[in-house]
């Protein structure tokens, strides 16, 4: 900070530096000064290039400050920018306040606490996560969402497992213990986090005992028993750590959170970011949205339920029975089409119930939040009525979850004006006729505004000052000006009260009179309607927990109608799922790709996997013609039937899996150091370590990124320990160009080879894109060189090349044959055997 002589320092900015001096070094202070957020110093010299604000000086102090009416776009810049913005509101009213006016930080707003619109993705959560790691390798994470009051917990037996968890959930901001954060596995953990901040508190607030008191005391019971996380130490701990952090480090009112729940691996079919990423789920990295699962299958028509389905597509249900009960509610809304277009109308109406109550509950809401909730409310009848006489069971129960609160919707209807404006202290929320005494206030302001108006023209009248004007200003009230050219004929009663170059400014003691009474009238009005909005306010927030859960069942009847809807237009059909492990499917085709604008037609496959006859597949083919594509496809179709979706098939048998892993394409990661075929190696270490028989893996090469006879012996070791370790013995799709490894069909039995079709017209070929049995013959590799518009002397050089080793590697003079007839020999060394690349 820079060193500043406080002894020279106004009282104004006496309290600024108090203030500031209280807050840590990474937080900007916004300093409300009148109509504006001010930042000094440090701040300012920092906030202004982000803000994109000017930066000037008051007293030899760098100045800079943003419109509070416009603070939220500002936030927006400040957080994605990776800013804390400590908020000082002024807490009395400037025009009674003695001396200077007391002002406080009301809040700290960071990245993983933002509440505003302006800043937040309405389909994606924000959280901000906490974690703590225990004895063994074992982490507990939470995870908040302030903005919608969702609050869950988990644990974790790895530090991978941790890794995946916050690679999935993808929080905007974690905190850690100051001591633990460097400790053990922490620091790969926290490497996860891609950029987010991460806050270091004191590690005594990890304490069990002393974050179990913690959640207690936030939520108002005597045992953590009831929600289901007593007996989790390490869950526990960082709950409690991150309600303290929130609460007291950032100021910040949770009383919409009203509940904690707890995840468990066991009960969600377990993708981690690759898994996503090499699938293309949900967008990650920069992928487009249109081109992933999520951008296919999300036609919901509220954010509750954009955020719901991308959970379910990450965290896809591993529950048959809760599977099974989306599937019959999916295929309810098929079965009864007018009904589900009568519900997806109804949606329309329906803003986002979850972050309206958050903000209100926090009291953070204004006027246009109130009138969203009262209009979203009053959809809530119609969502019912849509689904009258509906007898699927989950959807039955999802109805009896909606809250209509009629008598909240009644109030809020007659209380508040069309279009409310956004600013809460300057009058215009309530409507004409809800209060008499506010009524009143707003008939003698409006009286006063007339009575303005008839006293300059009967004052320009009575003096013969057609110019005269009566005017208004913040410092000297209401005036009367006069151009100086006239303003030696004011009357003897005006009083000067200002000369300025071209006027001059006059009161009477008529006119300050009248203006006591505008005020008051003014004033009194907006000092009650703010009370009446806060009384509404607070009637409204007591409602949380049944907007809560209307807001949760209305968002799942949102998802379960969206998939219904692609399943009519796609033409999806119902997953059977049932506990065994046969997994077939009939015509099956990949989501994504056959919604492809200007795709060729798509061609349907059939697969079956089983643990026994049919555990791998081992598929071949050139490149391009669809290996991917199909191993891909299959993926996520269990995905999405896992999800509760209906899948691109003409029919499937799914049975209910653990984890979905994918080893798929190369790439590096050099910012952690490692190269290709070292992120190849260790993505396959990870499935050979994690996989089980509940598991299904994609395998698109394995080995490509070093030697050939290294890759094709990896290659087959995989194979084998996949097919023959009892612990794994896991279905696999295993696309590759080793030929070699098509002999495994001959001597393991859960080994079957499939090749992808493609037909030879001369030197070119057609992609059939036909997943049939039997291995392929070659790998037409120099075909689709050709394809890509390799020259043709270099495609011909290819052929001659390719044939040479087909015949042998040396010839007689043991020089490699794959060099005859080229111009540059390669030389062989006689001692040691080594080529010499670079000697001809």
């Amino acid at each position: 900070m820079t060193e500043i002589d406080e002894s020279q320092l106004t009282p104004l900015m006496k309290q600024y530096m108090s203030i500031r001096k209280a807050l840590p070094d990474d937080t900007v202070l916004f300093y409300r000064l009148g109509d504006f957020y001010e930042m000094f110093y440090d701040d300012a010299r920092r906030a202004a290039p982000i803000l994109g604000v000017a930066l000037t000086q008051r007293a030899g102090a760098p100045l800079c400050g943003v419109p509070y009416h416009a603070v939220d776009s500002y936030l927006a810049r400040a957080i994605r920018a990776g800013l804390k913005v400590a908020i000082c509101d002024q807490m009395e009213d400037p025009a009674t306040a003695k001396g200077i006016v007391k002002r406080e930080v009301t809040r700290i707003v960071t990245p993983g606490t933002v509440t505003e619109d302006a800043i937040l993705d309405a389909g994606k959560n924000n959280f901000i996560a906490s974690l703590c790691p225990a004895r063994h390798g074992a982490f507990g994470m939470a995870l908040m969402d302030l903005s919608t009051g969702d609050f869950s917990v988990e644990s974790f037996e790895s530090a991978t497992q941790a890794v995946d968890a916050l690679l999935r959930s993808a929080p905007s901001e974690c905190i850690a213990g100051r001591d633990a954060a460097a400790a053990g596995e922490m620091p790969t953990v926290l490497g996860a986090l891609r950029g987010a901040p991460v806050t270091l508190v004191d590690d005594w607030t990890f304490q069990t005992d002393a974050a179990g008191q913690e959640l207690t005391r936030h939520f108002g019971v005597q045992s953590l028993e009831g929600f289901g996380i007593a007996g989790d130490p390490e869950a526990v701990s960082a709950a409690g750590a991150l309600v303290r952090y929130v609460t007291c480090d950032l100021l910040r009112n949770i009383d919409h959170v009203r509940s904690i729940r707890r995840n468990s691996s066991g009960e969600y079919l377990v993708l981690d970011e690759t898994t996503c990423l090499n699938l293309d789920i949900v967008p990650l990295r920069g992928r487009p949205r249109e081109t992933t699962l999520l951008g296919v299958l999300d036609s919901t028509k509220t954010p509750m339920g954009a955020r719901m389905m991308r959970i379910d597509l990450q965290r896809p249900c591993g529950r048959i029975d809760a599977i099974a009960a989306r599937h019959e509610s999916v295929a309810w809304f098929v079965a009864n089409r007018i009904a589900c277009a009568a519900l997806r109308e109804s949606l329309d109406e329906v803003r986002d119930l979850e972050r309206l109550i958050a903000r209100i509950g926090a009291g953070l809401g204004n006027g246009r939040d109130l009138k969203a909730l009262g209009t979203s409310l009053a959809a809530v009848p119609r969502v019912r009525g849509s689904l009258e006489g509906c007898q699927d069971p989950l959807l039955g129960d999802l109805l009896a979850r909606l809250s209509d609160l009629p008598d909240l919707v009644a109030v809020l209807e007659a209380a508040l004006v069309d279009s409310p404006p956004p600013g809460l202290r300057d009058g215009g929320i309530i409507r004409d006729g809800y209060n008499a005494e506010l009524d009143e206030y707003r008939r003698l302001a409006g009286e006063g505004h007339t009575w303005l108006a008839e006293f300059q023209a009967r004052e320009q009248e009575r003096t013969g000052l057609k110019t005269l004007k009566v005017r208004h200003n913040k410092i000297f009230g209401y005036y009367i000006e006069i151009s100086k050219a006239l303003a030696a004929q004011a009357p003897p009663e005006y009083e000067r009260r200002q000369t300025l170059v071209n006027a001059e400014r006059f009161v009477t003691p008529e006119l300050k009179e009248y203006e006591e009474k505008i005020f008051g009238a003014q004033d009194k009005a907006q000092a009650l309607e703010y009370r009446i909005f806060s009384e509404l306010r607070d009637l409204a927030a007591s409602h949380t927990a049944q907007i809560q859960e209307t807001a949760a069942a209305i968002a799942r009847l949102d998802v379960l109608s969206a998939f219904a809807e692609r399943a009519m237009a796609f033409g999806y059909v119902r997953p059977q799922m049932h506990g065994g492990d046969a997994l077939r499917i009939v015509a099956g085709r990949h989501p994504i790709v056959e919604q492809t604008p200007d795709s060729e037609r798509f061609v349907p496959n059939d697969t079956l996997l089983d643990c026994a006859e049919n555990q791998i597949a081992i598929i071949t083919g050139p490149n391009m013609a669809g290996k991917s594509t199909y191993i891909r496809q299959v993926a996520i179709i269990a995905i999405m039937a896992h999800a509760g979706s209906f899948v691109p098939a003409a029919e499937a048998l799914m049975p209910v899996m653990d984890r979905v892993f994918t080893r798929v394409g190369a790439g590096d990661d050099l910012a952690r150091g490692r190269s290709t075929f070292m992120v190849e190696m260790q993505e396959t270490a990870n499935i050979l370590n994690n996989a089980t028989a509940r598991s299904l893996i994609v395998l698109d090469e394995i080995g490509r990124g070093t030697s050939t006879f290294d890759g094709i012996s990896i290659a087959w070791a995989v194979a084998e320990f996949l097919h023959n370790e009892p612990s794994v013995k896991a279905k696999t799709l295993f696309a590759t160009h080793y030929h070699e490894l098509t002999d495994l069909e001959l001597q393991l039995r859960g080994v079957k080879n499939y090749s992808v079709q493609v037909k030879e017209r001369g030197d070119s070929i057609v992609f059939l894109r036909t997943i049939a049995r039997g291995a392929a013959d070659k790998s037409y590799g120099i075909q689709v060189g050709r394809l890509a518009g390799l020259p043709q002397r270099v495609v011909d050089r290819a052929k001659e090349i390719l044939g040479n080793l087909e015949e042998g590697e040396l010839d007689a003079t043991r020089q490699p044959k794959l060099a005859k007839r080229s111009r540059n020999r390669i030389a062989l060394d006689e001692e040691t055997g080594q080529l010499h690349l670079f000697e001809f």
